[in-house]
Protein backbone atom coordinates (compact mmCIF):
# COMPACT_ATOMS: atom_id res chain seq x y z
CA UNK A 1 0.00 0.00 0.00
CA UNK A 2 2.69 2.59 0.88
CA UNK A 3 4.50 1.77 -2.52
CA UNK A 4 1.33 2.38 -4.11
CA UNK A 5 1.21 5.88 -2.46
CA UNK A 6 4.66 6.52 -3.10
CA UNK A 7 4.05 6.10 -6.78
CA UNK A 8 0.91 8.44 -6.89
CA UNK A 9 3.01 10.73 -5.20
CA UNK A 10 5.38 11.76 -8.18
CA UNK A 11 2.11 13.08 -10.27
CA UNK A 12 0.76 14.79 -7.27
CA UNK A 13 2.35 16.59 -4.97
CA UNK A 14 0.47 17.12 -1.64
CA UNK A 15 0.31 20.93 -0.97
CA UNK A 16 -2.29 21.14 1.84
CA UNK A 17 -0.08 23.41 3.80
CA UNK A 18 -0.93 26.11 1.12
CA UNK A 19 -4.67 26.29 1.44
CA UNK A 20 -6.35 29.06 2.59
CA UNK A 21 -3.11 30.84 2.53
CA UNK A 22 -2.71 34.58 0.81
CA UNK A 23 -0.69 34.43 -2.14
CA UNK A 24 3.23 35.11 -1.75
CA UNK A 25 3.34 33.60 1.62
CA UNK A 26 6.49 31.46 1.25
CA UNK A 27 5.78 27.39 2.77
CA UNK A 28 8.30 24.58 1.08
CA UNK A 29 5.95 21.63 -0.75
CA UNK A 30 7.70 18.67 -0.81
CA UNK A 31 10.31 16.51 0.87
CA UNK A 32 13.39 17.82 2.55
CA UNK A 33 15.85 15.68 0.55
CA UNK A 34 19.15 17.80 2.06
CA UNK A 35 19.68 18.89 6.20
CA UNK A 36 20.98 22.04 5.59
CA UNK A 37 21.56 24.74 2.53
CA UNK A 38 24.44 25.02 0.21
CA UNK A 39 25.54 28.03 -1.75
CA UNK A 40 28.01 27.65 -4.45
CA UNK A 41 29.65 30.62 -6.40
CA UNK A 42 30.84 30.57 -10.06
CA UNK A 43 32.13 33.69 -10.91
CA UNK A 44 33.99 34.62 -14.48
CA UNK A 45 34.24 36.59 -17.56
CA UNK A 46 36.80 35.62 -20.20
CA UNK A 47 40.39 36.56 -18.13
CA UNK A 48 38.73 35.53 -14.65
CA UNK A 49 37.15 32.53 -12.92
CA UNK A 50 35.96 32.56 -9.09
CA UNK A 51 34.90 29.68 -7.55
CA UNK A 52 34.12 28.90 -4.13
CA UNK A 53 31.57 27.95 -1.36
CA UNK A 54 29.54 30.61 0.64
CA UNK A 55 28.94 30.49 4.63
CA UNK A 56 25.90 33.07 4.28
CA UNK A 57 23.96 33.64 1.60
CA UNK A 58 24.53 37.40 2.51
CA UNK A 59 27.98 37.27 0.25
CA UNK A 60 26.45 36.64 -2.52
CA UNK A 61 24.45 39.98 -2.58
CA UNK A 62 28.16 41.90 -3.21
CA UNK A 63 27.89 39.69 -6.97
CA UNK A 64 24.24 41.40 -8.27
CA UNK A 65 25.74 43.37 -10.57
CA UNK A 66 29.25 42.09 -10.82
CA UNK A 67 29.52 41.82 -14.75
CA UNK A 68 29.34 39.80 -16.72
CA UNK A 69 28.27 36.34 -15.01
CA UNK A 70 27.82 35.26 -11.56
CA UNK A 71 26.30 31.93 -11.00
CA UNK A 72 25.13 31.46 -7.73
CA UNK A 73 23.63 27.72 -6.63
CA UNK A 74 21.47 26.97 -4.15
CA UNK A 75 20.67 23.52 -3.13
CA UNK A 76 18.30 22.86 -0.60
CA UNK A 77 14.93 24.73 -0.55
CA UNK A 78 13.19 23.95 2.26
CA UNK A 79 15.17 27.02 4.16
CA UNK A 80 12.34 29.64 3.34
CA UNK A 81 13.86 32.33 5.27
CA UNK A 82 17.22 31.93 2.90
CA UNK A 83 14.64 32.27 -0.22
CA UNK A 84 12.99 35.31 1.15
CA UNK A 85 16.40 37.05 1.95
CA UNK A 86 17.55 36.47 -1.95
CA UNK A 87 14.17 37.98 -3.09
CA UNK A 88 13.94 40.72 -1.09
CA UNK A 89 18.07 41.60 -2.36
CA UNK A 90 17.42 40.74 -5.73
CA UNK A 91 14.03 41.86 -6.35
CA UNK A 92 12.49 38.57 -6.77
CA UNK A 93 8.64 38.68 -6.89
CA UNK A 94 6.92 37.30 -4.09
CA UNK A 95 4.87 34.84 -6.45
CA UNK A 96 8.09 33.66 -8.20
CA UNK A 97 9.59 32.96 -4.29
CA UNK A 98 6.29 30.86 -4.00
CA UNK A 99 7.16 29.08 -6.88
CA UNK A 100 10.53 28.40 -6.34
CA UNK A 101 9.37 26.66 -2.94
CA UNK A 102 6.78 24.71 -4.41
CA UNK A 103 8.22 21.56 -6.28
CA UNK A 104 4.87 20.37 -7.60
CA UNK A 105 5.66 23.27 -10.07
CA UNK A 106 4.62 22.73 -13.71
CA UNK A 107 7.82 23.62 -15.70
CA UNK A 108 7.20 27.34 -17.36
CA UNK A 109 9.04 30.33 -17.88
CA UNK A 110 7.72 34.20 -16.82
CA UNK A 111 9.24 37.37 -18.17
CA UNK A 112 9.69 40.28 -15.74
CA UNK A 113 11.33 43.30 -16.09
CA UNK A 114 14.76 42.79 -14.20
CA UNK A 115 14.55 39.24 -14.78
CA UNK A 116 13.21 35.90 -15.97
CA UNK A 117 12.12 33.04 -14.21
CA UNK A 118 12.77 29.60 -15.71
CA UNK A 119 11.60 26.12 -14.06
CA UNK A 120 11.73 22.69 -15.33
CA UNK A 121 12.44 19.29 -13.90
CA UNK A 122 15.66 17.44 -14.02
CA UNK A 123 15.03 13.92 -14.02
CA UNK A 124 17.43 10.86 -13.30
CA UNK A 125 16.63 7.43 -14.22
CA UNK A 126 17.40 4.67 -10.94
CA UNK A 127 18.55 1.41 -13.34
CA UNK A 128 17.98 -0.46 -10.01
CA UNK A 129 14.31 0.05 -9.23
CA UNK A 130 13.44 1.18 -12.85
CA UNK A 131 12.19 4.39 -11.34
CA UNK A 132 12.54 8.01 -12.55
CA UNK A 133 13.30 10.40 -9.90
CA UNK A 134 12.92 14.22 -10.54
CA UNK A 135 14.24 17.56 -8.98
CA UNK A 136 13.03 20.40 -9.29
CA UNK A 137 14.96 23.39 -11.07
CA UNK A 138 14.36 27.24 -10.89
CA UNK A 139 16.77 29.67 -12.80
CA UNK A 140 15.87 33.38 -12.11
CA UNK A 141 18.18 35.35 -15.47
CA UNK A 142 19.16 38.52 -14.46
CA UNK A 143 21.77 40.96 -16.50
CA UNK A 144 24.88 40.13 -14.86
CA UNK A 145 23.43 37.17 -12.90
CA UNK A 146 22.10 33.48 -12.63
CA UNK A 147 20.37 32.19 -9.48
CA UNK A 148 19.69 28.08 -9.41
CA UNK A 149 17.59 27.06 -7.18
CA UNK A 150 17.85 23.22 -6.74
CA UNK A 151 16.03 20.57 -3.87
CA UNK A 152 19.52 18.89 -3.07
CA UNK A 153 23.16 18.14 -4.16
CA UNK A 154 24.08 16.72 -7.20
CA UNK A 155 22.98 17.50 -10.80
CA UNK A 156 23.97 16.98 -14.50
CA UNK A 157 25.70 20.39 -14.64
CA UNK A 158 29.08 19.73 -14.37
CA UNK A 159 29.74 19.36 -17.63
CA UNK A 160 28.88 23.00 -17.59
CA UNK A 161 31.05 23.84 -15.17
CA UNK A 162 33.88 22.30 -16.62
CA UNK A 163 33.52 23.85 -19.74
CA UNK A 164 33.70 27.67 -18.12
CA UNK A 165 36.57 25.80 -15.96
CA UNK A 166 38.69 25.34 -19.22
CA UNK A 167 38.02 28.70 -20.45
CA UNK A 168 35.99 27.78 -23.32
CA UNK A 169 35.53 30.81 -25.22
CA UNK A 170 31.62 30.97 -25.68
CA UNK A 171 30.34 30.49 -22.58
CA UNK A 172 32.89 32.87 -20.79
CA UNK A 173 32.39 36.13 -23.03
CA UNK A 174 28.43 34.98 -23.03
CA UNK A 175 26.14 36.40 -20.54
CA UNK A 176 23.75 34.97 -18.16
CA UNK A 177 20.89 34.14 -20.60
CA UNK A 178 23.73 31.72 -22.52
CA UNK A 179 24.47 30.08 -19.27
CA UNK A 180 20.59 29.52 -18.68
CA UNK A 181 20.74 27.82 -22.42
CA UNK A 182 23.20 25.58 -21.34
CA UNK A 183 21.98 24.46 -18.18
CA UNK A 184 18.58 23.68 -19.60
CA UNK A 185 20.74 21.85 -22.95
CA UNK A 186 22.28 19.73 -19.78
CA UNK A 187 19.27 18.94 -18.57
CA UNK A 188 17.94 17.73 -22.16
CA UNK A 189 20.59 15.57 -22.71
CA UNK A 190 20.57 14.06 -19.97
CA UNK A 191 16.72 12.72 -20.86
CA UNK A 192 18.22 10.91 -23.78
CA UNK A 193 20.55 9.07 -21.57
CA UNK A 194 16.88 8.31 -19.83
CA UNK A 195 15.73 6.92 -22.88
CA UNK A 196 18.36 4.93 -23.86
CA UNK A 197 17.98 2.97 -20.13
CA UNK A 198 14.51 2.40 -21.47
CA UNK A 199 15.20 1.49 -24.82
CA UNK A 200 17.36 -1.24 -23.43
CA UNK A 201 14.69 -2.47 -20.96
CA UNK A 202 12.03 -2.39 -23.70
CA UNK A 203 14.31 -4.48 -25.66
CA UNK A 204 15.07 -6.71 -22.68
CA UNK A 205 10.72 -7.29 -22.07
CA UNK A 206 10.71 -8.17 -26.05
CA UNK A 207 13.34 -10.98 -25.59
CA UNK A 208 11.27 -12.41 -22.52
CA UNK A 209 7.96 -12.02 -24.06
CA UNK A 210 9.34 -14.59 -26.94
CA UNK A 211 11.02 -16.90 -24.47
CA UNK A 212 8.88 -17.36 -21.85
CA UNK A 213 5.61 -14.64 -20.90
CA UNK A 214 4.98 -15.11 -17.27
CA UNK A 215 2.75 -12.56 -15.55
CA UNK A 216 6.29 -11.35 -13.90
CA UNK A 217 6.61 -9.45 -17.34
CA UNK A 218 3.69 -7.41 -17.63
CA UNK A 219 3.77 -6.52 -14.50
CA UNK A 220 7.29 -4.87 -15.26
CA UNK A 221 5.97 -3.48 -18.48
CA UNK A 222 3.41 -1.92 -16.92
CA UNK A 223 5.38 -0.33 -14.32
CA UNK A 224 7.89 1.26 -17.43
CA UNK A 225 4.38 2.43 -18.61
CA UNK A 226 3.97 4.40 -15.36
CA UNK A 227 7.47 5.88 -16.06
CA UNK A 228 7.15 6.84 -19.43
CA UNK A 229 3.66 8.63 -18.35
CA UNK A 230 5.71 10.55 -15.58
CA UNK A 231 8.28 10.70 -18.19
CA UNK A 232 6.06 12.61 -20.07
CA UNK A 233 4.03 14.78 -18.29
CA UNK A 234 7.44 16.19 -17.26
CA UNK A 235 9.06 16.78 -20.41
CA UNK A 236 6.10 18.12 -22.36
CA UNK A 237 5.60 21.83 -20.75
CA UNK A 238 9.02 21.93 -21.26
CA UNK A 239 8.24 22.30 -25.38
CA UNK A 240 5.86 25.27 -24.28
CA UNK A 241 8.57 26.94 -22.26
CA UNK A 242 11.60 26.93 -24.82
CA UNK A 243 8.72 27.85 -27.30
CA UNK A 244 8.11 31.21 -25.43
CA UNK A 245 11.11 31.95 -24.05
CA UNK A 246 12.54 32.24 -28.11
CA UNK A 247 9.92 34.92 -28.57
CA UNK A 248 9.61 36.63 -25.57
CA UNK A 249 11.54 40.10 -26.16
CA UNK A 250 13.26 40.26 -23.09
CA UNK A 251 16.08 42.57 -22.01
CA UNK A 252 17.82 39.99 -20.29
CA UNK A 253 18.42 37.48 -23.12
CA UNK A 254 20.42 38.23 -26.72
CA UNK A 255 19.42 37.70 -29.88
CA UNK A 256 22.34 36.26 -30.85
CA UNK A 257 21.39 33.50 -28.12
CA UNK A 258 18.13 32.67 -29.90
CA UNK A 259 19.48 30.23 -31.99
CA UNK A 260 20.98 28.20 -29.04
CA UNK A 261 17.03 28.44 -27.07
CA UNK A 262 15.61 27.00 -30.70
CA UNK A 263 18.10 23.75 -30.86
CA UNK A 264 17.15 22.78 -27.19
CA UNK A 265 13.66 23.47 -28.18
CA UNK A 266 14.50 20.54 -31.35
CA UNK A 267 15.97 18.64 -29.05
CA UNK A 268 12.80 18.34 -26.58
CA UNK A 269 10.63 17.92 -29.59
CA UNK A 270 12.96 14.62 -29.90
CA UNK A 271 12.48 13.46 -26.77
CA UNK A 272 8.88 13.45 -27.05
CA UNK A 273 8.70 11.74 -30.19
CA UNK A 274 10.39 8.97 -29.12
CA UNK A 275 8.73 8.51 -25.59
CA UNK A 276 5.62 8.67 -28.14
CA UNK A 277 7.20 5.72 -29.56
CA UNK A 278 8.00 4.24 -26.83
CA UNK A 279 4.84 4.23 -25.51
CA UNK A 280 2.90 2.76 -28.38
CA UNK A 281 5.86 -0.21 -28.75
CA UNK A 282 4.58 -0.90 -24.64
CA UNK A 283 1.36 -1.00 -25.67
CA UNK A 284 2.20 -3.37 -28.84
CA UNK A 285 4.35 -5.24 -25.68
CA UNK A 286 1.19 -5.97 -23.88
CA UNK A 287 -0.88 -6.93 -26.92
CA UNK A 288 1.74 -9.61 -27.68
CA UNK A 289 1.74 -10.68 -24.12
CA UNK A 290 -2.05 -11.34 -24.36
CA UNK A 291 -1.84 -12.40 -27.43
CA UNK A 292 0.74 -15.10 -26.47
CA UNK A 293 -0.70 -15.92 -23.66
CA UNK A 294 -4.01 -16.52 -25.45
CA UNK A 295 -2.40 -18.94 -28.26
CA UNK A 296 -0.83 -21.05 -25.33
CA UNK A 297 -4.56 -21.37 -23.96
CA UNK A 298 -5.47 -21.89 -27.46
CA UNK A 299 -3.15 -25.06 -28.32
CA UNK A 300 -4.00 -26.68 -24.56
CA UNK A 301 -7.53 -26.12 -25.63
CA UNK A 302 -6.66 -27.93 -29.13
CA UNK A 303 -5.55 -31.02 -27.43
CA UNK A 304 -7.66 -31.32 -24.66
CA UNK A 305 -10.55 -30.90 -27.68
CA UNK A 306 -8.92 -33.45 -30.04
CA UNK A 307 -8.08 -36.26 -26.57
CA UNK A 308 -12.02 -35.99 -25.62
CA UNK A 309 -13.08 -36.17 -29.51
CA UNK A 310 -10.99 -39.13 -29.89
CA UNK A 311 -12.16 -40.92 -26.82
CA UNK A 312 -15.86 -39.99 -27.68
CA UNK A 313 -16.06 -43.07 -30.11
CA UNK A 314 -13.92 -45.04 -27.89
CA UNK A 315 -16.33 -44.75 -25.11
CA UNK A 316 -19.53 -45.58 -27.14
CA UNK A 317 -17.75 -48.66 -27.99
CA UNK A 318 -16.42 -49.96 -24.74
CA UNK A 319 -19.63 -48.39 -23.18
CA UNK A 320 -21.83 -50.45 -25.47
CA UNK A 321 -19.67 -53.98 -24.21
CA UNK A 322 -19.92 -52.79 -20.82
CA UNK A 323 -23.66 -53.31 -20.58
CA UNK A 324 -24.39 -56.67 -18.96
CA UNK A 325 -26.85 -58.34 -21.22
CA UNK A 326 -27.29 -61.96 -21.01
CA UNK A 327 -27.62 -62.29 -24.21
CA UNK A 328 -24.73 -60.74 -26.62
CA UNK A 329 -23.41 -62.83 -28.98
CA UNK A 330 -20.14 -61.48 -29.00
CA UNK A 331 -19.58 -61.83 -24.66
CA UNK A 332 -19.51 -65.95 -25.82
CA UNK A 333 -16.93 -65.81 -28.84
CA UNK A 334 -13.07 -66.74 -28.33
CA UNK A 335 -12.48 -63.14 -30.32
CA UNK A 336 -14.22 -60.83 -29.24
CA UNK A 337 -11.71 -59.21 -26.60
CA UNK A 338 -8.96 -58.62 -28.93
CA UNK A 339 -10.98 -57.77 -32.71
CA UNK A 340 -12.65 -55.15 -29.66
CA UNK A 341 -8.87 -53.36 -29.00
CA UNK A 342 -8.01 -53.76 -32.77
CA UNK A 343 -11.45 -51.62 -33.37
CA UNK A 344 -10.20 -49.08 -30.83
CA UNK A 345 -7.30 -48.94 -32.49
CA UNK A 346 -8.29 -48.49 -36.06
CA UNK A 347 -10.67 -45.92 -34.60
CA UNK A 348 -7.74 -43.89 -32.90
CA UNK A 349 -5.59 -44.17 -35.63
CA UNK A 350 -7.93 -43.27 -38.39
CA UNK A 351 -8.82 -39.59 -36.13
CA UNK A 352 -5.16 -38.81 -35.95
CA UNK A 353 -4.80 -39.13 -39.75
CA UNK A 354 -7.84 -37.53 -40.42
CA UNK A 355 -6.58 -34.64 -37.35
CA UNK A 356 -3.17 -34.54 -38.85
CA UNK A 357 -4.37 -34.36 -43.00
CA UNK A 358 -6.77 -31.07 -41.96
CA UNK A 359 -3.66 -29.95 -40.16
CA UNK A 360 -5.58 -29.61 -36.58
CA UNK A 361 -2.23 -31.02 -34.76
Amino acid sequence: MQKKIRRTAKFIKKSSKKAGMSPGILVHVGEQKIETARITLMGYDQARLEEKKLDSIEESFVFKDTPPVSWINIDGLHEVELIEKIGKHFNIHPLTQEDIVNTGQRPKVEDFEEYVYLVFKMLKFDETTGHITSEQVSLIVGPHYLLSFQETEGDVFDIVRERIRKGRVYIRKSGPDYLAYALMDAVVDHYFLILEKMGERIEQFEERLHLQPTPEILKDIYDLKRELIYFRKQVWPIREVLSTWQKAESAVVQDANIVFIRDVYDHTIQVIDTIESFRDIISGLTDLYLSTVSNKMNEVMKVLTIMATIFIPLTFVAGIYGMNFKFMPELEWKWSYPVLWILLIVIFSGMMFYFKRKKWL
